[in-house]
């Protein structure tokens, strides 16, 4: 591991990098935190994946919002740090991805093809990097809403998007219909799994404390399909 400060003009967007020990070259995917900021789940799972042969980037995208200028370990709390998440501009997300894009495929380990993975508020920042990043090889979008700015811009998403959902999350699923429809319309994939019993965050919540059963199975599940299909596009 290591972390690594990627420039942006003046700003310095604080990177946590996860390496995979194998002797060749391979894909790097960027993996977009919840509105938690970069915690300590969002990192394990960054090391997890690591541990699957990609090599993985995941940008603090909080970098320079907490007091002093700090990322997200600086907040005093996760209620001050989804406070400042609800600050960022999108437009300005999204170019903090493109610059975190533009330094992974510098890496000497890695070998060109690149994946966007994110989570609740991260899901809905693939949608938004998707439509403005024509060397994606795959999308990844977990349980994370599009925004109409991304659906009208649908035709312009060069790779599949494949959605992990949990059942028991009213408020996202709503907006699948809408989503698959302006996806379909555009000729693109679009491939969303509803996870039976699952709520939000089932990605997290399945893995800490005691899960519901549900949520575990969820993750699980949706863990299997994840490397099957980065297996897939990145061949």
């Amino acid at each position: 591991h290591e972390w690594v400060e990627v420039k942006r003009g003046e700003r310095a967007i604080h990177t946590f990098v996860a390496f995979p020990e194998k002797s060749g070259k391979t894909a790097a995917v960027i993996l977009i935190h919840e509105n938690r900021g970069l915690t300590d789940w969002v990192r394990a799972t960054a090391d997890k994946l690591a541990g699957e042969g990609y090599l993985v980037l995941a940008p603090d995208l909080l970098s320079g919002a907490a007091p002093g200028g700090g990322r997200t370990k600086d907040f005093a709390s996760s209620d001050a740090a989804r406070e400042a998440i609800g600050k960022l501009k999108a437009p300005d997300v999204t170019a903090d991805l493109h610059a975190v894009a533009d330094y992974a495929k510098t890496i000497p380990a890695a070998n060109g093809t690149l994946f966007v993975s994110g989570f609740c508020w991260g899901g809905t920042r693939v949608w938004d990097f998707a439509v403005s990043r024509a060397d994606l090889s795959g999308a990844f979008v977990f349980y994370g809403t599009a925004t109409d700015d991304a659906l009208a811009k649908a035709d312009k998403i060069p790779c599949g998007v494949y959605g992990f959902f949990g059942g028991n999350d009213a408020r996202v699923n709503a907006t699948l219909e809408k989503t698959s429809a302006a996806l379909k319309a555009a000729g693109k994939i679009f491939e969303p799994v509803i996870y039976d019993g699952a709520g939000h965050a089932f990605m997290r919540l399945g893995e800490e404390g005691t899960p519901t059963p549900a949520n575990k199975a969820g993750m699980e599940k949706a863990w299997e399909r994840w490397l099957a299909l980065l297996g897939e596009a990145g061949r």
